[in-house]
């Protein structure tokens, strides 16, 4: 009797592990592009508003509204107001990472969370609190400490969380080829956090081409100040959109060069065993400077703001708090602020995906399309979605459904960011690793990629809540009859001069967003795996 023996598997078989077939990706990339351009036709309806209102306006009349000399103005204070705060934002946001994360700071944890507090306080109340303590508050300048304060935390919360997960065999095998630990962290540590500074980089200045309280506040004019007295105060459109589609160009040129900075390196880690803590620095002589410098910089960002609110509290007296007025608003924006950071958060991953693991022209042109919409004023993308859906779906108009649509084109980028991170870090070979042992692209995604990028997701999801807490102007438009949010009653309240009246909706808004912040500070230590 012969007995027939089984081929021993090699790597040249015909069995399913060793076909040598490239694992398929998560859902296949022709849906998840098919997705991405879905979100990415959807988020270009604000600028074909724009464009199709451009065009209607005429060539001529086009050119005079847009060379003249009030665009000029508006684009060299827009311009310098850029140049002024990004870069400060960057080196207060990096500066306080890495004497965070990488020095004998001594309380680094109560800093860790203290620098990412004010995140918490609304530009607009940052604005409101100081204009309360300095009455005569106004110009570039003031747009830019207001600005640097309230948006260096979108820098340090990124950074912080690269820095905690950075290898430190990196840091120790520059520090055996004989570099110092300045140059160490120049050569080696800051290269390291590119994606996190050009991506932080990046939210800070879509946020200055877009925000409109904190400027009008003291009185700067910005296209996005100018666009608003347009619409509200004139009510000329056709100006209002030469203006808008000037800060389109703005945000075009910004784009183009983040994805340029950003490069194609590889910054995540594979290899045995596990990463070792880092060593943190001694500071010595530096540690009572490092103390003093992060003491100004968060009584500055958070408790001056904090402090004017409840003062003015303290003079409004207990008939301020008329339950009947502020309930309604609360539970509305909670409501509103979960809803839309969900729907952002799952929007943003097919982009997110593309971006990271098949990067080409393609994924960045729709990537492109979602932050040039999220870089208009919430003004131009609400009365976009009030004529789209007057014209097109007459049944969507102002209802709750439209209002989490524009938060979404609005705030993707928070939360595309952050994905983008968190997927550049999860490697694609464990995800290959899981399909290669059996397991179906879409479990292997849910129980390897998903689970590496959670913490980077929940991350921008709390960003996203943060924003719509606080969005003030697409509210006012889109909501439906009756809503009534703690920013939109704020700013009905101090348009009035109404400042004690003001102020508990504000300090609501800042208990709103406090755990927030705090989850972010959470998530990032989480993200690195302590």
């Amino acid at each position: 009797m012969t007995t027939k023996l089984a081929a021993p598997e090699t790597s040249g078989s015909t069995t399913t592990a060793g076909r040598g077939k490239r694992p398929r990706p998560p859902f296949g990339v022709s849906v998840i592009s098919v997705l991405a351009v879905l979100i990415a036709l959807f988020a270009l309806i604000p600028l074909g508003y724009v464009i199709v209102m451009t065009a209607a306006t005429g060539w001529d009349t086009a050119v005079k509204l847009i060379f003249r000399e009030r665009v000029g103005e508006l684009l060299l204070n827009t311009v310098l107001l850029m140049l002024a705060t990004v870069p400060l934002c960057l080196i207060l946001g990096v500066g306080g990472a890495w004497l965070v994360e990488r020095t004998q700071l001594k309380g680094h944890k109560w800093w860790a969370v203290l620098l990412a507090a004010p995140l918490a306080i609304p530009a607009f109340v940052n604005s409101y609190a100081w204009v309360s303590a300095i009455p005569s508050l106004e110009g570039l300048w003031s747009g830019v400490l207001i600005a640097t304060l309230s948006y260096f935390p979108l820098v340090y919360i990124p950074a912080a969380a690269t820095l905690s997960r950075l290898d430190p065999a990196i840091e120790q095998s520059a520090a055996s080829l004989g570099l110092g630990a300045w140059r160490a962290f120049f050569r080696v540590v800051l290269p390291q956090l590119r994606i996190a500074m050009t991506g932080g980089a990046l939210l800070v200045s879509l946020h200055l081409l877009a925000e409109y309280g904190a400027f009008a506040m003291i009185r700067f004019d910005t296209f996005t100040t100018a666009i608003m007295v347009q619409y509200q105060s004139t009510f000329n459109g056709t100006a209002g959109n030469m203006l808008a589609s000037v800060l389109v160009f703005l945000c075009l040129i910004l784009l183009l060069v983040e994805v340029r900075s950003r490069g194609s390196a590889r910054y995540a880690r594979i290899g045995s065993g596990a990463q070792a803590r880092a060593l943190r620095l001694p500071l010595r002589a530096y540690q009572l400077p490092a103390q003093l410098f992060l003491i100004a910089l968060t009584a500055l960002a958070f408790g001056l703001p904090l402090a004017f609110v409840l003062r003015w509290i303290y003079s409004g007296g207990p008939e301020i708090w008329a339950a009947e007025e502020f309930l309604p608003a609360l539970l509305q924006t909670l409501v509103y602020g979960l809803a839309g950071a969900l729907a952002t958060t799952v929007v943003a991953f097919p982009m997110a995906y593309l971006a990271v693991r098949h990067p080409s022209w393609f994924s960045k042109a729709l990537e492109l399309s979602n932050y040039i919409t999220s870089s208009m004023p919430g003004i131009v993308v609400g009365l976009a979605f009030v004529t789209v859906s007057i014209k097109a779906a007459p049944n969507l108009y102002q209802t709750s459904a439209l209002l989490i649509a524009a938060y979404v084109l609005l705030f993707l980028p928070r939360a595309l960011v952050n994905i983008r991170s968190g997927l550049a870090q999860a490697p694609k070979e464990l995800d290959e690793a899981a399909q290669a042992l059996g397991k179906p692209p879409l479990l292997a995604f849910l129980r390897v990629t998903l689970r590496l990028t959670a913490p980077a997701a929940a991350g921008g999801a709390a960003l996203v809540f943060l924003a719509i807490v606080n969005e003030l102007t697409a509210t006012l438009l889109l909501s439906p009859n009756g809503t009534r949010t703690l920013a939109t009653e704020f700013w009905s309240k101090s348009s009035e001069i109404d400042y004690a009246g003001a102020a508990p909706y504000a300090l609501l808004m800042i208990l709103i967003s406090a755990p927030m912040t705090y989850l972010l500070f959470q998530q990032s230590k989480k993200a690195a795996g302590q």
